[in-house]
């Protein structure tokens, strides 16, 4: 079995091709992001990568907790982006993002809800939905390698 658990930060944690550092960390370092997505995807790697105070800086105040502690937050391993629109200062993103649970695998699927404010994006609110994800043998694996679940994880 291949161990997808560590990070390798060549690759990005949000999934795209880009190094975290021309992806995601420009954004924790205070950069704005361009768009819904990209948020998204930089609040995931915050979550990856144990970020939670640019989790909190990029949750709008009227939703946002006091704090925030990552020590209970599950292993991340993936993240798909299933939809994601905007129109004018508004903006929305349907992701799945995928944890190990124990020896098996869950998941997170949530429509987030984002506002523009002083030109900058603001995660607001998400309607979620969790639940296992059972790959067959020949699926992709859950882990984001993009190889079949047979030859890596399982």
């Amino acid at each position: 079995m291949t161990d997808c658990s560590s990070q390798d930060l060549a690759r990005c944690p949000c999934g795209s091709t880009l190094a975290y550092e021309q992806c995601c960390q420009p954004l924790h370092r205070g950069e704005a992001a361009a768009t819904p997505e990209a948020l998204m995807r930089s609040r995931y790697s915050a979550f990856v990568v144990g970020q939670a105070d640019y989790l909190l800086a990029t949750w709008h105040p009227s939703t946002r907790p006091v704090e925030l502690s990552l020590e209970s937050s599950p292993d991340w391993v993936s993240l798909t982006i299933l939809d994601s629109s905007e129109a004018g200062e508004t903006g929305q993103v349907h992701f799945r993002a995928v944890h190990r649970v124990g020896d098996g695998w869950g998941y997170l699927e949530e429509q987030s809800q984002f506002v523009r404010e002083q030109g900058r994006w603001l995660y607001v609110t998400g309607d979620t939905g969790e639940g296992q994800l059972k790959p067959g043998r020949n699926d992709r694996c859950p882990c984001g390698s993009g190889r079949k679940y047979k030859a890596c994880c399982l």
